[in-house]
């Protein structure tokens, strides 16, 4: 029994966390806020073996970019667990990260989420979509890796979510655009939990007022200064960041903030791409990633 299966990287420009309800009901935390699911993103693949007598049930392994954490992984082979009687089964699950982790592109809701679907298709759960994706998000909300990030990229494209949960609680609403050109740089990483927890207050003022503004209006360029406008505002700017963004900002090119991360995303027309990647490549001890929209979201991979 094998599967694979691969989950967008998703990147939040601003947001409102919901963390009051019952902590008993993970599938209806989250948060509201707007961002946008790329091509790369994490490949998951699973072999299930029938062994008896082992020591251990599972082996993860990472390749590309590395996490040292393993906890939201094990918490989605767990809830399958719960599913059936496979204790004399032994899970091999690698891992495949193409984006760097920890820097404001969602790879551990990408990690839980292509687990997720690549177990359901290896085991045969048969699971309905939706529960597939609530497993994942309420690792993600349990680990404390995230909130928003599941429901987003379990949908793709350019989105905002406008009522926090899981995916069949929480609803997105999709926006459409030109073809354009995604190019981050990524610095380096910021600690979500530390984040969320310092700054709550702070960020639930301005991110709640910024869904609206963003439903009225519907455009990538808009949401770009709303999302400079959120980072300043929560105080996420460093000085390196600072000056790149001013750079852009003289050369008539819009960007925003990865959340939380110390990265930058631009999103452009296809013909500026060179433009933005003349600036951004004078930068060395940056990571630069050159993508687009993944309109699709996570979903399983024929083999």
């Amino acid at each position: 029994m094998e599967a694979t299966a691969f989950c967008p990287a998703h990147i939040t420009g601003f947001f409102k966390a919901h963390l009051d309800d019952d902590q008993d009901n993970l599938e209806n935390l989250g948060s509201m806020g707007a961002g946008f699911s790329i091509k790369q993103g994490v490949t998951t693949k699973i072999k299930i073996k029938t062994i008896d007598n082992q020591s251990s049930n599972f082996k993860i392994t990472t390749h590309g970019y590395q996490s040292d954490k393993t906890d939201v992984s094990q918490y989605v082979l767990n809830e399958f667990l719960k599913l059936g009687n496979f204790s004399d089964k032994f899970f091999d699950i690698e891992h495949d990260i193409s984006i760097p982790v920890g820097y404001g592109l969602g790879s551990s809701s990408a990690v839980a989420l292509s687990l997720s679907f690549a177990l359901d298709q290896a085991l045969d759960t048969k699971l309905e979509k939706t529960m597939i994706g609530q497993i994942a998000h309420n690792a993600e909300v349990s680990c404390k890796t995230g909130l928003g990030d599941v429901l987003a990229s379990y949908h793709g494209g350019f989105e905002i979510r406008i009522k926090p949960g899981a995916p069949g609680i929480g609803h997105v609403e999709k926006i459409t655009t030109d073809k354009i050109s995604i190019i981050m740089i990524c610095f380096s990483p910021i600690s979500t939990n530390k984040f969320i927890k310092e700054r709550l207050s702070q960020i639930n003022g301005l991110g709640g007022k910024m869904v609206n503004k963003l439903l009225e209006t519907k455009d990538y360029y808009h949401f770009q200064d709303m999302s400079l406008e959120f980072a300043k505002y929560v105080d996420v700017m460093t000085p390196r960041i600072q000056k790149i963004v001013d750079e852009l900002s003289d050369n008539d090119i819009k960007c925003g903030i990865a959340l939380f991360g110390e990265t930058i995303f631009s999103m452009v027309p296809q013909n500026n791409e060179s433009k933005v990647l003349k600036i951004l490549q004078k930068y060395s001890d940056g990571i630069i990633i050159k993508s687009e929209l993944d309109d699709i979201g996570a979903r399983v991979l024929n083999n």
